[in-house]
């Protein structure tokens, strides 16, 4: 089983930059990705960002591609993700997660969730 642990969210102002990390203990595998998902009031869950054990391939929500960056130090167990130019839309819990990458006609379509943290409120005012 892992856990994670998320931390680093706040209130920012539009055009304002925050880092998220996620620290992950237990039985941590060099096959699992991590990523990050939000989710706004009213609205499901939806991907933002993941990167594999290795750090070598990430993948992007289009709506925050150019803008976030995800990132990983596997000597501490933790992922990051860098958030800059924050919009007003981006105001969401962001929840960490560990899985497995999906694939959909050999395109990365998304990540299978095993394990799951509490979540951090980030909240962009405009």
């Amino acid at each position: 089983q892992v856990q994670l642990v998320e931390s680093g969210g706040g209130l920012v102002q539009a055009g304002g930059s925050l880092r998220l990390s996620c620290a992950a203990s237990g039985r941590t595998s060099s096959t699992y990705a991590m990523g990050w998902f939000r989710q706004a009031p009213g609205k499901e869950r939806e991907f933002v960002a993941a990167i594999t054990w290795s750090g070598g391939s990430t993948y992007y929500a289009d709506s925050v591609k150019g803008r976030f960056t995800i990132s990983r130090d596997n000597a501490k167990n933790t992922a990051y993700l860098q958030m800059n130019s924050l919009k007003p839309e981006d105001t969401a819990v962001y929840y960490c997660a560990a899985g497995k990458r999906q694939w959909r006609n050999n395109v990365f379509s998304g990540l299978s969730a095993d394990a799951w943290g509490q979540g951090t409120q980030v909240t962009v005012s405009s």
